[in-house]
């Protein structure tokens, strides 16, 4: 079993990475998915920072191009600022998971994420282009979950391929991010929170790697 995951591991990254480095405008189009996933855990870590520490989320825009926002209320302005990249990495880690070692729930998992994105466009409505870019995808994985036997593959591939942007993307992604948490949290300047933020998700990503292979 190890031995087949190690296979489907190294094949998923080898293809992503010859899809972002070497693909070009073909890389881009089949790699868009993942952008657009990316953003959308990136903004929902927003939200849910805001939501657990006792604020309100207003809106949630997803762009065609990959980026995006979120307007919150309340709640601490570090968790808030904190969660859109380490959210992001913490679920982009969890689908990962789930796709890699825990088949029989893969189907449910990629219906609960489709039913999210659908009901977050609705929810924290900003715009026909946001909304409507998040219900497409949400059919989508809908789609493949009940009609294919790809859920597992598709699962652990944006799983893991989201961990890879997050920390390949790390100095451009969350920069206005890191500036506002610099303001808000202070300690240090924002660069020096930018490596924290590296080091943690990477952390995070060794700790998955550990958990689903084990010592081999």
């Amino acid at each position: 079993m190890n031995q087949k995951l190690h296979i489907r591991l190294l094949a998923m990254v080898l293809v992503y990475v010859v899809l972002r480095f070497a693909g070009g405008s073909f890389g881009n189009l089949i790699l868009y998915p993942v952008t657009l996933l990316v953003t959308f855990l990136h903004e929902f870590g927003h939200a849910l920072g805001a939501l657990l520490t006792g604020g309100s989320v207003e809106g949630m825009q997803i762009n065609p191009d990959g980026s995006g926002y979120t307007v919150t209320r309340g709640g601490s302005p570090g968790v808030v600022l904190m969660g859109g990249y380490l959210g992001s990495a913490v679920l982009g880690n969890v689908l990962f998971r789930i796709g890699a070692r825990h088949r029989a729930i893969t189907q449910s998992t990629l219906i609960t994420l489709a039913c999210i994105m659908a009901l977050a466009g609705i929810l924290w409505f900003e715009s026909l282009q946001s909304t409507g870019l998040l219900i497409g995808f949400g059919l989508l994985l809908f789609f493949i979950a009940r009609n294919t036997n790809w859920d597992q593959d598709v699962l652990m591939f944006l799983g893991l391929a989201a961990v890879l942007y997050i920390i390949q993307d790390f100095n451009v992604g969350p920069s206005s991010d890191l500036a506002m948490y610099e303001q808000a949290v202070g300690m240090f300047p924002s660069h020096v929170w930018m490596y924290v933020w590296l080091g943690l998700a990477g952390i995070l990503f060794y700790w998955n790697l550990r958990a689903i292979f084990g010592k081999t």
